[in-house]
């Protein structure tokens, strides 16, 4: 159980069901936190420092024709989108029904402007560690939301806040925790889970090969 913290990883559902039984209500343990509200959350650097709403900053670049730095101010002024849509992690736990608010990525992408040389996107957490990406095509779908709030109030630093990705048709660990970057780029570039053996495309109900990855 102690490599749990120093690897980020966590062990298959039935083990994360033990260990989350056996955790005591106060607090973290390595980069598990105990089950609340039927979500369990996880960190990839053992502790993420704090942003508050009025610090958060979100760099979009890359492959775009207009760079920009994004605050909570400028992500409330684009279009909201309201989602209710289960979370699922592909050790095999789900939280179904969740309502996700925030700006749709393609409505994100729109802002900025995308270049014709662009096939994908990068995600970066402000942890330092954790990346993720998708196609273009695929961050282009309505469900895929850089949310803002989710179960009736602003997304926690727990879950992922003030502001982290939501990737609905896909695995719990595309849903990047911390989101303070977005990058346009020529190519898919695997992410944090992808280089430690877990699919690219992890679309929910497809085998991905391993079944002990964190979300």
């Amino acid at each position: 159980m102690l490599g749990l913290g120093v690897a980020g990883v966590a062990v298959g559902a039935s083990v994360q069901q033990k260990l989350s039984s056996a955790l005591a209500p106060a607090g973290p343990i390595g980069d598990v936190l105990p089950a609340a509200g039927g979500f369990r959350y996880y960190t990839v650097t053992g502790s993420v420092k704090k942003r508050t709403p009025a610090t958060w900053r979100m760099d979009v670049n890359g492959l775009v024709n207009a760079p920009r730095t994004f605050t909570m101010a400028d992500l409330a002024r684009l279009p909201q989108t309201v989602l209710d849509k289960d979370f699922q992690c592909v050790t095999g736990w789900r939280v179904p029904d969740v309502r996700w608010v925030g700006v749709a990525l393609p409505d994100l992408l729109q802002a900025v402007g995308v270049s014709p040389a662009a096939k994908a996107v990068r995600f970066s957490s402000f942890d330092g560690t954790y990346t993720e990406s998708l196609t273009l095509d695929q961050a282009r779908r309505r469900d895929v939301l850089v949310a803002t709030q989710m179960e009736g109030g602003p997304v926690s630093h727990d879950h992922g806040g003030p502001v982290r990705l939501y990737v609905a048709p896909m695995y719990g660990y595309k849903s990047l925790k911390w989101l303070g970057g977005i990058e346009l780029t020529d190519k898919v570039r695997p992410g944090y889970w992808e280089h430690r053996g877990y699919d690219v495309d992890a679309w929910v109900g497809r085998s991905n090969g391993r079944d002990d990855a964190p979300t």
